[in-house]
């Protein structure tokens, strides 16, 4: 029998290759659906090694839903770092997310569609955590800035990029008419309609 040749990837790079597989694994056939001895066999590498890494199941869930946020994260801050007012940073995030879900959607499924605290009973809703914090703070400055009219943060919020998100899930469920990019200008310009502060607001 001839050697597996994943069985020599070794540190980071075998890190890598086993959570690309869960996320695989998660996304196609759910977290309860799959054992270590899956993503073990598909990845071709050793028990062991997993439970070097990990620990057990859960530990690779939590490794992988903080991974794949961290790199959410970094997306969302490079538009916010590059864009300076409310309305390119609003469709920057929106252009960032389509892009997202075209390019790997795998991620976008388990990051939004994943029920994460059924397995991760310890973490706080996705919608607490740092990339939608960061959504959260594009509107806040706007608001701070005069740019979004007056409204409570979480409508504001709801309002620029909830239908947005209701679009990515309607891509990664294969029921949108176009190609989800089709969709991209008209979105945010709806959601920037939804929230800018106009003559009629000011006081």
């Amino acid at each position: 029998m001839t050697e597996n040749p994943k069985q020599s990837v070794r540190g980071a790079a075998l890190r890598k290759l086993v959570l690309d597989t869960a996320l695989e694994r998660f996304s196609r056939d759910g977290y309860f659906n799959t054992s270590i001895h899956d993503i073990r066999r598909q990845a071709g590498v050793s028990i062991g090694s997993i439970y070097h890494h990990f620990g057990n199941k859960e530990a690779l869930a939590k490794a992988l839903y903080d991974d794949l946020l961290q790199r959410m994260d970094a997306g969302l801050a490079e538009v916010m770092g590059r864009e300076s007012d409310c309305r390119a940073r609003c469709d920057g995030i929106i252009a960032f997310l389509f892009q997202a879900a075209i390019e790997a959607p795998q991620t976008l499924r388990f990051v939004l569609e994943a029920r994460h605290r059924e397995f991760l009973p310890d973490e706080p809703p996705v919608c607490s955590s740092q990339p939608f914090q960061r959504m959260r703070e594009c509107i806040e400055q706007g608001i701070e800035r005069g740019e979004v009219r007056p409204m409570e943060v979480p409508v504001a919020a709801t309002a620029a990029f909830g239908g947005a998100i209701r679009l990515l899930h309607l891509h990664l469920d294969g029921v949108l008419e176009q190609p989800l990019a089709h969709y991209l200008a008209e979105t945010q310009e709806a959601a920037w309609r939804a929230i800018v502060m106009t003559p009629a607001d000011n006081p």
